[in-house]
């Protein structure tokens, strides 16, 4: 064997060498801990945190965990006892090796900075304890947008935030869009970065056949104006109601030829190319929160689609006539039954919830109508609007309240009462505080260009805007507090 060393060349005998030489150094280190521990001088030197997933980030509702990654296998009590976040966090952990995953209970608060902090954690094979690890992160502000309804604001696409007035004197709500605009709908893009809205001139004779869509930044410190760009326009086709996809980067849009009115149904565009029809029609849609499906009102159902041209359906839920709202991971969703098919109960409609394993459940029946409702963060909750027919001699209207429905339990609980009203709207806070909402009253069919008007192009002659803060462990009652804007549409930052 020695003959066969000597008889390599002198690079082969260097190179075998020096592989042997830094096989054992590997080894050696990979062993140290278990070997000698903290009688080995060159291991003197604390563990660390190598990073920190959320480190100086700005968080939303969607981000629900955060990693530690270690420089070396700890002991996960001693991790596990000392690491601290304030304000707190609940949340469970789990390990991966040298990762230690921390995802929380429920969504973090906005409007909110927060301090992680770990200390004494060990070094799970020697006796050294990683030095003071502190890192900060915070919360997206707690903000929302609005249609502006008086003075220099009326029709203007408007923006405050909760969290720079609570640290500001004189605060005064943002104007995102120019006077010659009237904004008709709006929607966040999830980055809460940018808003895409429907609009059209001040001036034009029907402003509903003359709306673009358009976006919108939110100016960030250092900018000085909004900037809008035109996202689709409106010479060959006229648009109407319109959806943003999870991801931001689908946007779908009902429109209608100006050539051939017969020719009306959904079109989609994709990152900024040109706009391709689905050839898909019906009513009233929304994109899922998988952002690849879309489910469309088609006669007397629901149809489930694949958000592709001349797509086959993948499912239809028959019965149904509406499709309020999906959970945020798409698991479930709220419909309403209009109870077609049974004469004993046509005078009523309900709130059914759906999910994907195949259960169906009826919620809550009212003879008077289903508004809204809005899953909770965490899709444990069903926050509802509804009204109830108050029928007498020379009455006949319709109370509005809001509900809340426990989908575990199927408890139904009574929130708040309103007084009578002809259009709400509302948008629950991606975390869960509290649902805005706004009270509008409205007039007949606008003729003046420079008037605020709803989506179905009614004069809005009054509007307010409102929160109803939900009840908690601490505060088991909701609180209602009106906002000091007028305005209609409120719509949170996401």
């Amino acid at each position: 064997m020695m003959n066969r060393w000597l008889q390599k060349e002198p690079l082969d005998r260097l190179s075998l060498s020096a592989i042997a030489i830094l096989t054992v150094v590997i080894a050696g280190l990979m062993l140290t801990g278990q070997v000698c521990g903290s009688s080995c001088p060159f291991l003197r030197v604390a563990p660390r945190v190598t990073s920190f997933t959320w480190d100086q980030q700005i968080i939303g509702a969607q981000d629900t965990a955060f990693i530690l990654t270690f420089d070396r296998a700890m002991e996960r009590q001693s991790v596990e006892d000392n690491l601290v976040i304030e304000p707190p966090l609940p949340g469970k952990l789990s390990w991966s090796g040298r990762r230690l995953a921390y995802t929380l209970l429920g969504v973090a608060p906005y409007g909110q900075s927060y301090e992680l902090s770990l200390s004494n954690a060990q070094s799970a094979y020697s006796d050294y304890t990683l030095k003071n690890f502190t890192s900060q992160f915070r919360t997206r502000d707690r903000a929302f947008a609005y249609i502006g309804s008086q003075g220099d604001e009326e029709g203007r696409l408007m923006l405050w935030n909760f969290t720079q007035q609570s640290n500001k004197e004189g605060f005064t709500p943002l104007i995102l869009t120019p006077p010659n605009l009237n904004v008709v709908d709006f929607e966040f893009y999830p980055d809460g970065n940018k808003i895409l809205f429907s609009a059209a001139p001040r001036g034009s004779d029907n402003s509903f056949q003359d709306l673009k869509i358009f976006s919108v930044n939110i100016p960030t410190t250092g900018e000085r104006t909004p900037k809008i760009e035109v996202i689709l326009d409106n010479r060959a086709y006229q648009n109407y109601n319109f959806g943003l996809s999870p991801d931001g980067k689908s946007l779908v849009v009902q429109r209608v030829s100006r050539e051939n009115p017969a020719e009306f149904g959904l079109w989609i565009v994709r990152d900024a190319q040109p706009p391709q029809p689905l050839n898909i029609s019906g009513g009233e849609f929304a994109i899922a929160p998988d952002g690849s499906t879309l489910a469309v009102a088609q006669g007397e159902g629901i149809a489930l689609l694949p958000l592709e041209p001349d797509a086959e359906p993948l499912d239809f839920l028959p019965k149904f006539g509406r499709l309020l709202n999906f959970s945020a991971d798409g698991s479930a969703a709220a419909l309403i039954d209009f109870h077609a098919e049974d004469p004993e109960r046509r005078f009523t409609r309900s709130v059914v919830y759906a999910n994907n394993q195949g259960i169906t459940q009826e919620l809550l029946s009212t003879d008077g109508s289903i508004k809204d409702c809005q899953f909770s963060p965490r899709g444990t909750r069903l926050y509802c609007l509804i009204t109830e027919l108050i029928e007498g001699e020379d009455v006949y209207q319709e109370q509005p309240f809001f509900t809340a429905i426990d989908l575990e339990t199927g408890t139904v609980t009574p929130l708040l009462a309103l007084p009578f009203h002809q259009d709400i709207q509302i948008s629950l806070a991606p975390d869960g505080l509290g649902i805005l909402f706004d009270q509008i009253t409205t007039g007949l069919v606008s003729t003046n260009e420079n008037d605020a008007v709803t989506e179905s192009g009614e004069l809005v002659t009054e509007s307010s805007l409102w929160l109803l803060i939900l009840p908690t462990a601490d505060e088991p009652d909701a609180q209602l507090e009106q906002i000091p804007l007028a305005g209609f549409h409120p719509e949170w930052l996401p």
